[in-house]
């Protein structure tokens, strides 16, 4: 997946002549400004995850678009990070690369300490979070939603835990959470249907509903999905499936009966 490009300077419109590729900075042609790549080019789109009774789980599609166009069909956006957590990302791929290697490099240095303990879900949040705001306050953000969930054992047994952070650093701790379209689409499903004492089939078939809302109204999503758990046993994550669908709605035959105007 490295291959991914994500800027070529004068390439499209409205991508800046002189943008670095790899999201840096470097002098333009001439006038020795500095610019910055301020645009996604290979994006993922909604990432949907919530807490149930054993643990947390997260679900997204495989797609990834080059633009409007759905160029790469089989894209993993859900990773384990260390013993304790799983994260998901929404937005730039390329970005979201280089965030699991600022991720290696931090849970191999822990790993050599070797004192007995890990870092968890909340600390590894915490960690992004500066991550993610330091980058936006150098103008040069890594253009991601980034959701980490995870279960560590704490005073009180295992602890679940669930946050998120967007490009800017804006971060909460939540239930359930949901970045790109899903947060219009998919909170709503949420907030009406989960219980915090939810089995795992009953988590995996409200996932499953909010993800086909999501396929039938962004037309960024596609039929191949996949769900990660994460307990205190560990991680697991699911090969990518399809979902049952049904296209003759009315409204999906004829959108635009009824509407006002010439379209």
């Amino acid at each position: 997946m490295d291959g991914f490009p994500k800027s070529v300077g004068g390439g499209g419109p409205n991508i800046p002549a002189g943008s670095h590729p790899a999201g840096g900075s470097q002098a333009a042609a001439g006038g020795g400004a500095t610019q910055r790549t301020q645009y996604p080019y290979v994006t993922g789109n909604s990432v949907i995850a919530l807490k149930y009774k054993d643990g947390v789980i997260m679900a997204c599609d495989t797609g990834a678009s080059y633009g409007s166009t759905l160029r790469y069909k089989s894209v993993e956006r859900i990773k384990a990070v260390g013993k304790h957590s799983i994260i998901g990302a929404s937005g730039e791929f390329s970005d979201f690369q280089e965030i699991l290697r600022y991720l290696d490099e931090l849970t191999l240095s822990d790993h050599m300490w070797d004192d007995g303990n890990s870092l968890g879900p909340k600390e590894i949040h915490s960690y992004l979070t500066r991550v993610m705001y330091n980058r936006r306050n150098k103008f040069d953000p890594l253009w991601n939603s980034l959701v980490l969930g995870g279960v560590k054992k704490g005073p009180k047994g295992d602890e679940k835990y669930l946050g998120m952070v967007n490009m800017i650093g804006t971060h909460f701790e939540e239930d359930h959470v949901a970045t790109g379209f899903g947060n219009h689409m998919a909170i709503p499903i949420l907030r009406a249907e989960w219980r915090d004492d939810m089995t795992f089939e009953e988590a995996v078939k409200l996932v499953e509903k909010c993800l086909v809302v999501l396929l039938y109204r962004d037309r960024s999503s596609i039929n191949k999905f996949q769900i990660a758990k994460i307990t205190s046993e560990g991680s697991t994550i699911y090969p990518p499936y399809s979902l049952k669908t049904y296209w003759g709605f009315t409204h999906f035959e004829n959108p635009a009966q009824g509407a006002v105007g010439s379209w």
